[in-house]
């Protein structure tokens, strides 16, 4: 787990992890949404990769990657955005979230290389199981890239303690079972499953998928270690405006998550 990992997940209250897909609606103008959610008040930004078939992901991202897509957005400009990023934010942790098969394009060593000299911290890709990643984990390590592993509300308990043995940077539940996407109410049961998770000797549990609120960020936050705001800032960023506009936007939305 790198230092500025550790110290994200090292406060009283619950880090604030929030998505912006990298690339929309350009590199350029997501470097700076990204910046206006560090303002707001995030402690771990995600930046997501854009892919052609973003299975996890419900509509909201998945037009957020088409947008990026369009743009001409690839994996290699999205760790360039990862590196401006890390130049203007040296003590923010920065994740990235995508997809295996634009990994295994480029490489997965030449990739991990390439986060170690962006000043990435962890790498989140849904679509590599836990029971597959035995080469990916293993040049992680050797590289120093944390990794986060996903588990649902229907993980068998193998899965979920195979999953938090894999995940060096924080582990991530997801809190429906379903694709990415702001909901209004959470199911009952998501408390219950974050306070078994969370093990003295195991990897901080955030929880994302459908959280869009203060209220829910407040009351997942007293279950977890972190919580993940995703869906709910790229429909900000959708919405017409100038890049300035959205920036406001976004950052203003990000602060009201950290409202008391």
């Amino acid at each position: 787990m790198s230092d500025r990992i550790r110290h994200a997940f090292a406060t009283r209250r619950p880090a604030l992890v929030t998505y912006v897909m990298g690339g929309d609606p350009d590199l350029p103008e997501s470097l700076e949404l990204a910046l206006a959610c560090a303002r707001g008040g995030a402690d771990l930004i995600e930046l997501g990769m854009p892919f052609s078939d973003p299975i996890a992901d419900g509509p909201v991202i998945q037009r957020a990657s088409e947008r990026a897509l369009k743009s001409g957005t690839t994996v290699a400009g999205c760790l360039e955005l990862a590196a401006q990023l890390r130049r203007k934010l040296p003590s923010t942790p920065l994740a990235l979230m995508g997809y295996l098969n634009p990994v295994l394009a480029m490489g997965m060593d030449p990739f991990l290389a390439r986060c170690v000299e962006a000043g990435v911290d962890a790498v989140i890709l849904p679509d590599l199981p836990v029971e597959e990643a035995g080469e990916f984990r293993a040049l992680a390590a050797k590289r120093g890239v944390g990794l986060v592993f996903l588990i649902a509300p229907t993980s068998t308990p193998a899965r979920v303690q195979a999953a938090l043995d894999a995940s060096t940077a924080f582990a991530y539940f997801v809190s429906v079972t379903g694709v990415t996407g702001a909901r209004t109410a959470l199911p009952e049961e998501t408390a219950a499953r974050l306070d078994s998770l969370r093990r003295p000797s195991g990897p901080p549990v955030v929880v994302g998928f459908g959280v869009s609120s203060a209220e829910q960020v407040r009351s997942l936050g007293a279950h977890a270690d972190g919580v993940v705001v995703g869906s709910a800032i790229v429909s900000r960023i959708a919405e017409p405006g100038t890049g300035a506009e959205k920036a406001a936007r976004v950052e203003s939305f990000v602060r009201s998550l950290r409202s008391p």
